[in-house]
């Protein structure tokens, strides 16, 4: 057979005005292309196989989405895009709805005869270009960005020629900025955070995060805000042991806009793919990026299969407004060059050009919840599940996580996604770190948070927060050497966040190292969160040794840090903690006001339990009860207030009811996961309240050896308590306790240890006199 006769047919269809190529996936109008995304392309195509007739619903779903389950919605949606892509309008329709039955097309659809097409290719082989001597010089420049823009096609062909799957599972790529000649900077930072987004979407490739990317430019010397070009991309890229650099570039085309993308081995420099969409106009330019994206991401080898499943278009995956998008990449940026409260300006800048973009809204919700701010966390969670179905798979996964962490509560539910997440994205460093979080600790599994925390960081070196979480397992398990050198690690890829400050300072303060926590504080002043939680340390550590005035001094002040900054609910968890202190040494006035005032500046789930407490021990026994019926109310699911709050508020209110054995049947709930790091970390909250009230309890039915025991828990978790007076405040009910046995030696060593604690402390504070009679008693 002839040469011609082997060659593959291709397939080419005209209807109306249109010319379909099903080999290109590419739509003409006119000779001018329009962008439309994959699924788009594909219903187009079943369509105009079906020759003008009627196409069914589920003959388009079987054709489009293959051994994929997909809901009726995503037809429907990708029928709009496509319709506004062909232009439609209410009288120039070419796509009819057949109700409850498919669609067809209102254009005879005539398939291009290969012969037609054979002679439109010896046509076209000949291009004459004609240029009038007058005309302007914009249209010279537009001629050579033409010439250009084929250069560029028939690179893409060369390589589409030898295209075989060039990158692996195992190859990660770096993201370089897009090479804008447009004039415009709305597309600086915008499309490559884009990019970002769209090729997160797949398990088959490994982006390289921003974290490690800033981390790699530091250690080669180079300012965090220099531009971070396709030359220093792939010095990154050979630096971290990444396979590719991409580099994107945008440009005029009169009034239409090319996009243009290449891939590059970082070793040998051998062209991995190149890829290129035009754009209409600037409303379409995230459109041709996510058309760009999805076929890169199969000319390197990703399967169908995953494409179909992960493959939503960007303007669906985040925002279709430019301007959102260029504050939501600047949000995220200063949240990693500086701080979260930094990066929230930026994403409520992007939510106020766009309400529905559900990612900036899930993002400033873990802004908020990580700096402590529980009230804006809980709207911007919520707002972002509600939105949920707007974003990737990989997206949805984290705003699920997210919405149960901070609005549900249910840390069981939030562990399951993450392992699902993690078997979908294999990858995918995220879900591992979330999980060694709040999620793994707050139930006391710190082995598994430490497993968890391991494998994140093998998967990105740079990701602050599973090194903040492995160094605070490693504490909470008492092993303070280890922690200390996750901190020195961190420290040295430049991840000094202020959870790893107040880390340090507890180390000190468990070592007595009081110059060591005087240079912890020195390095926390005048930076936003760290000032005003190492100020709030420093009213605990006062309050430990009994010096009650100066305690109160630092606690108002780190309060007036707070609200300065505009953050009123870490200053209610600071009002609160010194609460729960007060009322516990005695001084209920002053324990009342603390607490009032808390609940004015929040109602905030763990400012409402410690209150509640608070208002428990000194009496007040109806706004104890109040608060523990709102938080059973409000917080039906939370695993916290269910296992830990609920029990120990109902145990100190029948406590003071004189019922100590329905104390200690509130709390056997708490038994199985009772040593965990619950409620807000800069306030120091709940840790270890359940072993204190149950100890009391059993003390007052003259069960000393079981309450002995519990005030030993927390003399046995110094990394629980960190610096948390109720530690200290066991020494004197140990005392008690042996003193019910009738061994005064250690009754007598016990009450000793608490007035060494208290040397310096203030006098004449209740729960010192008390000791001290107590004391002299047993003499």
């Amino acid at each position: 057979m002839s040469g011609v006769a082997n060659q593959p047919k291709r397939e080419l269809y005209e209807f109306g005005p249109f010319r379909v190529d099903a080999e290109k996936e590419l739509l003409l109008r006119s000779g001018e292309p329009i962008v439309l995304t994959p699924k788009a392309f594909q219903i187009l195509l079943t369509l105009v196989r079906g020759g003008g007739e009627l196409v069914t619903k589920d003959e388009i779903m079987k054709a489009v989405w293959p051994d994929t389950f997909v809901e009726e919605t995503n037809l429907t949606r990708n029928i709009f895009s496509l319709r506004k892509a062909l232009g439609e309008s209410p009288g120039n329709q070419y796509i009819i709805t057949v109700s409850g039955k498919g669609y067809r097309l209102t254009q005879s659809v005539q398939p291009i005869s290969q012969d037609e097409i054979n002679i439109m290719a010896t046509t076209r082989s000949t291009v004459e270009l004609h240029i009038e001597e007058n005309k302007s010089r914009r249209w010279i420049s537009t001629l050579i960005l033409g010439i250009g823009v084929l250069a560029v096609a028939l690179v893409v062909f060369y390589v589409a020629l030898r295209r075989t799957p060039h990158l692996s599972g195992k190859d990660a790529v770096v993201i370089a900025e897009f090479a804008n000649s447009t004039g415009d900077p709305i597309f600086d930072e915008t499309l490559r955070q884009g990019l970002a987004v769209q090729l997160e979407q797949s398990p088959f490739l490994q982006v390289v995060s921003d974290g490690r990317v800033q981390h790699t430019l530091q250690l080669m010397s180079r300012a965090s805000n220099e531009r971070f070009t396709a030359a220093t991309a792939r010095e990154v890229c050979e630096r971290i042991g990444a396979t590719a650099f991409l580099e994107g570039s945008i440009a005029n085309l009169g009034q239409q806009y090319v996009l243009g993308l290449k891939a590059t081995r970082c070793d040998t420099g051998d062209l991995l793919d190149v890829e290129q969409a035009t754009a209409t106009s600037k409303e379409h330019v995230l459109d041709a990026l996510s058309q760009m994206a999805s076929r890169f991401r199969h000319r390197v080898g990703e399967s169908l299969t995953t494409m179909q499943m992960h493959d939503k278009p960007l303007e669906e995956a985040t925002t279709s407004s430019l301007d959102a998008l260029k504050a939501y990449s600047l949000g995220n940026q200063a949240a990693l060059s500086e701080s979260l409260v930094a990066g929230v300006p930026f994403l409520k800048r992007a939510i106020e050009l766009d309400p529905t973009f559900a990612l900036a809204h899930a993002n400033l919700a873990l802004n908020y919840a990580d700096s402590g701010q529980s009230r804006p966390a809980f709207e911007s969670a919520r707002r972002a599940y509600e939105l949920r179905d707007r974003v990737s798979d990989r997206e949805k996964f984290f705003i699920s996580v997210i919405f149960d962490r901070i609005v549900t509560g249910d840390l069981e539910r939030a562990r399951q996604t993450c392992l699902l997440w993690a078997r979908t994205y294999p990858r995918d460093a995220v879900p591992h770190s979330l999980s060694s979080g709040g999620i793994l600790q707050g139930v006391g599994d710190f082995e598994g948070s430490i497993k968890e925390a391991k494998t994140a960081i093998a998967m990105d070196p740079d990701l602050g927060p599973a090194y903040e979480n492995l160094a605070y397992s490693y504490f909470a398990l008492g092993r303070t050497g280890e922690a200390e050198e996750i901190i020195q690690q961190a420290s040295g890829r430049g991840l000094d966040a202020p959870e790893m400050l107040f880390l340090s300072y507890s180390i000190a303060f468990l070592k007595n190292d009081t110059d060591g926590m005087s240079r912890v504080v020195a390095l926390a002043q005048g930076k936003p969160w760290a000032e005003d939680w190492l100020t709030q340390a420093q009213a605990l550590t006062a309050a430990d040794a009994g010096q009650l005035q100066l305690g109160r001094k630092f606690s108002q002040r780190a309060t007036e840090l707070a609200l300065r900054a505009g953050q009123p609910d870490r200053a209610a968890g600071y009002e609160a903690s010194f609460a729960v202190y007060e009322a516990l040494i005695g001084y209920p006035k002053q324990a009342r006001g603390r607490a009032a005032e808390a609940l004015r500046l929040s109602r905030g789930r763990d400012v409402e339990y410690a209150t509640g407490m608070v208002f428990g021990t000194v009496g007040d026994l109806s706004q104890a009860e109040e608060l523990l019926k709102d938080l059973q109310f409000r917080f039906p699911e939370d695993t916290v207030v269910n296992r830990f709050y609920l029990p120990v508020l109902r145990a100190v209110i029948a406590m003071k009811n004189r019922v100590p054995q329905a104390a200690i049947d509130a709390l056997q709930v708490a038994l199985s996961h009772e040593m965990a790091l619950v409620g807000d970390g800069s306030a120091v909250l709940g840790n270890v309240h359940s072993a204190y009230v149950r100890g009391e309890a059993f003390l007052a039915l003259d069960r000393a050896p079981e309450g002995l025991s519990e005030f030993q828990k927390l003399l046995d978790h110094p990394g629980l308590c960190f610096n948390d007076p109720l530690r200290t405040l066991a020494q004197p009910q140990i005392g008690r306790g042996y003193a019910l046995l009738g061994d005064r030696i250690k009754a007598r060593s016990a009450y000793e240890a608490f007035f060494r604690r208290w040397e310096h402390s203030d006098p004449d504070i209740p729960i010192l006199n008390s000791a001290r009679l107590e004391y002299n008693a047993i003499q």
